[in-house]
C-alpha cells in the first residue's frame, strides 16, 4: 500500500548511491502496477478468438490453474511493495523517536484499517444483501502478511531467512500431509478449502483460499529484504549485482520445485513464490536503474502520478469504475463501430479519466494514505 519511501539520509562518499529524498523507483513501481492493478486487462481479453494475438490476451488473465501469466505476477509485484517500503518507513518513525512498541502499535493498527477497508470494498456491491466477512482480498493478504513480517523482520537476519525457509516448507507440508481427494494441490478440497468452509461457512470463488496470507508474506519479506538493502550506503552496480543474482537464484529454486509443488497462484505455493519474486526483482531492477541511478523520471511521470495515491485509485475502481465505465460508455457508445475490439478503447478512456483524477490529487498535493 501507500507506505512513506523517505529513504534516511546517508553520507556522502566515493561511488556511493546518489542521496535522494525519495526511492522513485519505488514509487514509478508502484504506479506502474496500479496501473496494470485498475486497467481490467486493458480490455484485450476480447482478443482471445484472435490466431495471431490470443497469446496477449492469456497474459491479461490468470492462469487456469497452475502456470504464470503476467497477469498472475500483478499482486505479487504489490505485495513485494509493500514489504520493499517498510524499512524506509520505519526507518524514518525512528528518527522521530519513535520505539519498537510504537512501530508495533502502528503497525496492528495499519492491519486492522486494511482488513476494515477490504471488507468494505469487498461488500459494497454485494448481491447477497449482507456484510460477509472475507479474508482473501489483496488487502486483508497484505493486512496479515504486514504484521507477521513486521514481527520476523525484528529478528536478526539469518533468524529471518530461517523463518522464511520455515513458513515456505511448513505451508508446502500443510497441503502435502493433508491432502485432497484429487491431490493436495487440487482446486477443491485442499486443506485450504477445508480450513475455509469450516471457519467462515463458505469456499471462495475462483478457488482461492485464505491460508494463500503465508506464501503472500513470504512475498512481502523478500520486499523487506530488498528495502533493506537499498537502504545500504553501496554503489548502485553492488545493489544491482545482489538483486541480480536474487532473481537468478529465486527463478531457479521455482522453476526446479514446481515438479513437486506446483506452480498455483490461487494458491499461492512456495514454487509460484520464488518465480514470481523472479519476475518481481527484475522489474525492480530495471526502474531502479532507469529512474533512480540513471535520473530519467520524466517517462515515469504518469506512474507516479498513479503510485502516490494507490489508496484512492484502488477503493475507487474497487467501487466506482463499474458506474464511470457505464457513465462513459453513454457519450463514446462504448465504441460500437469497433465491434468486439471497442472494448480496448473504452478501457483506456476510463483509464485515462481515473488517471486524471489522481492527476487533480496530485496537483493539490493530497496523499490519501492508511
Amino acid at each position: 500500500m501507500a507506505i512513506a519511501t523517505y529513504a534516511t539520509p546517508v553520507p556522502k562518499r566515493a561511488e556511493a548511491t546518489p542521496k535522494l529524498d525519495r526511492l522513485v523507483s519505488l514509487d514509478a513501481y508502484r504506479g506502474l502496477i496500479m496501473l496494470a492493478l485498475i486497467s481490467h486487462g486493458f480490455g484485450l481479453g476480447v482478443l482471445q478468438s484472435s490466431p495471431n494475438w490470443a497469446w496477449l490476451a492469456r497474459q491479461v488473465d490468470h492462469a487456469e490453474w497452475s502456470g504464470c501469466t503476467f497477469w498472475d505476477l500483478i499482486q505479487p509485484a504489490f505485495t513485494f511493495m509493500v514489504g520493499m517500503a517498510m524499512p524506509f518507513a520505519f526507518a524514518r518513525r525512528r528518527a522521530e523517536g519513535a520505539t519498537t512498541f510504537d512501530l508495533f502499535r502502528h503497525v496492528a493498527w495499519r492491519s486492522l484499517v486494511l482488513l476494515a477497508l477490504s471488507n468494505v470494498l469487498s461488500n459494497f456491491n454485494s448481491r447477497q444483501g449482507r456484510p460477509v466477512l472475507q479474508l482473501i482480498n489483496v488487502l486483508c493478504q497484505i493486512a496479515f502478511g504486514y504484521l507477521l513480517c513486521f514481527l520476523i523482520t525484528r529478528l536478526r537476519f539469518s533468524w529471518q531467512v530461517a523463518c522464511g525457509v520455515g513458513l515456505l516448507a511448513g505451508y508446502w507440508a500443510l497441503f502435502v500431509l493433508f491432502p485432497a481427494p484429487d491431490g493436495a494441490f487440487s482446486k477443491t478440497g485442499n486443506i485450504g478449502a477445508v480450513l475455509d468452509l469450516k471457519f467462515l461457512g463458505y469456499n471462495y470463488s475462483g478457488y482461492y483460499t485464505t491460508i494463500n496470507f503465508i506464501g503472500n508474506a513470504i512475498t512481502i519479506l523478500f520486499g523487506c529484504w530488498a528495502g533493506m538493502l537499498m537502504r545500504l550506503e553501496r554503489p548502485p552496480a553492488y545493489k544491482l549485482k545482489v538483486l541480480g543474482g536474487c532473481a537468478v537464484a529465486a527463478f531457479a529454486l521455482g522453476l526446479a520445485l514446481e515438479p513437486f509443488n506446483p506452480m498455483v497462484k490461487r494458491l499461492w505455493t512456495a514454487s509460484f513464490t520464488l518465480f514470481s519474486a523472479g519476475w518481481v526483482i527484475v522489474m525492480l531492477m530495471a526502474l531502479y536503474w532507469i529512474v533512480d541511478v540513471k535520473q530519467r523520471r520524466k517517462w515515469a511521470f504518469p506512474f507516479l502520478v498513479l503510485g502516490m495515491n494507490s489508496v484512492f485509485i484502488y477503493s475507487f475502481s474497487q467501487v466506482l469504475r463499474g458506474w464511470l465505465d457505464r457513465g462513459l460508455g453513454v457519450f463514446t457508445g462504448n465504441f460500437w463501430y469497433f465491434g468486439e475490439l471497442g472494448a480496448i478503447p473504452q478501457n483506456l478512456m476510463v483509464l485515462a479519466v481515473m488517471w486524471l483524477m489522481c492527476y487533480w490529487l496530485y496537483t493539490k498535493s493530497l496523499y490519501i494514505k492508511i
